[in-house]
């Protein structure tokens, strides 16, 4: 007793230290299963909308979800059919002409030096070496995607993930209210009520915010496409569309990365067109950053856009692509839990305790008011 009094240890600290060490143990042997669940849940959230549409129709809800994952996979296959091809005919050859490309980038780049230096700049020269480029742009890609692989073990581990994380997906969303009760009920009372009530909220910002991504990132990938092709690069036109929308579902650095492969196949077309490739992707970027943004994505996310910055590159730096694309809606969804659980709460106490005080102020003031004390006497 002695001891437990000085030191602030007992049997039962030293019992919830081991418990949570076993848990955390635990939590990292399962963090493949962790981050298929991560996943699972952000499609529901995102499915969700339109199965509850579909139900309305006074069908089962079980039903409902397989109506719109093959509708969904229809319009996902229908597409690869249609562009797919060809898309990957473009982005192949692409690849081919990469070093080209490159080349004449760094020969317009030392002809510049040279026209203001009258020197030929070596370091330019080896920065810009199209080798050294081909195969740095190629190493940062695999190790962008071996972080996913980690996680997923594979290719194969990749793809089977995948279709487990669809089929929790479809089943959390198919008995998505018994689902929600017997997790709630885990928590003591009244917590149990307050979280079965912010269930709804969090879908629907985790949801909307991939709902407003894909979006976003169809509207610039078609708008790349029809644009590059008017201005005479109709040879990589969808290619370099697919790629920019592609990488738009990164928030913050995706409409970057799609306009470099642009960029710089419209240097070997001449200075003019790389102007005007370099005009397209401003005016897009501009329309998507103060328009299709805030329409489609800030809407549902309301989240600063420095924390979302935070999300991207924190879940990239530990999951790679899978990182960037599911930690921001899973930040968008903890905000809502933070505001409805602890900052609304915050400031009606807040409130009420001003309320409080002015109130015990003007009481203390009407006591000692001159009128108030001449009664007295």
């Amino acid at each position: 007793m002695i001891f437990d009094r000085r030191t602030g240890i007992t049997l039962s600290n030293l019992l919830l230290i081991v418990a949570t060490s076993l848990l955390l143990v635990l939590l990292w042997q399962l963090r493949s299963l962790l981050i298929i669940l991560m996943v699972a849940v952000v499609i529901a959230a995102t499915i969700a909308p339109f199965v509850d549409a579909t139900e309305r129709f006074r069908l089962p809800r079980w039903l409902a979800v397989i109506i719109v994952y093959l509708t969904l996979i229809a319009i996902v296959t229908g597409a690869g059919v249609l562009i797919g091809p060809t898309v990957i005919e473009q982005i192949q050859l692409l690849a081919v002409n990469l070093p080209i490309y490159l080349e004449n980038l760094r020969s317009l780049i030392e002809n510049l030096m040279v026209k203001f230096n009258n020197e030929r700049p070596e370091l330019i020269r080896q920065l810009l070496d199209p080798q050294i480029l081909t195969n740095g742009v190629i190493r940062s890609s695999q190790q962008l995607l071996l972080r996913s692989y980690g996680i997923t073990k594979g290719i194969v581990g990749g793809v089977l993930s995948a279709i487990l994380a669809l089929l929790i997906s479809g089943y959390m969303v198919a008995d998505s209210k018994n689902l929600i009760e017997g997790l709630v009920q885990l928590f003591p009372y009244p917590w149990n009520d307050r979280l079965e009530a912010q269930v709804i909220p969090v879908s629907q910002r985790m949801g909307g915010y991939i709902q407003g991504r894909l979006g976003v990132a169809a509207i610039l990938g078609l708008a790349i496409s029809v644009g590059l092709g008017f201005l005479g690069l109709s040879e990589f036109a969808l290619g370099l569309g697919a790629i920019a929308g592609v990488t738009d579902l990164i928030p913050f650095f995706g409409p970057v990365l799609g306009a470099v492969p642009a960029l710089i196949v419209a240097i070997s077309q001449g200075g003019w067109t790389f102007l005007w490739v370099l005009l397209l992707f401003v005016i897009i970027q501009n329309l998507e950053t103060y328009l299709l943004d805030p329409l489609l994505v800030g809407s549902s996310v309301r989240v600063h856009p420095l924390y979302q910055l935070l999300a991207v590159l924190g879940g990239a730096q530990v999951l790679g692509i899978i990182g960037a694309l599911i930690v921001p809606p899973w930040v968008a969804g903890a905000s809502v839990v933070l505001e409805n659980l602890y900052l609304q709460p915050k400031r009606i106490a807040e409130k009420q305790a001003v309320i409080v005080t002015s109130t015990e102020d003007d009481d203390s003031a009407t006591k000692l008011s001159p009128s108030s004390l001449s009664v007295n006497r």
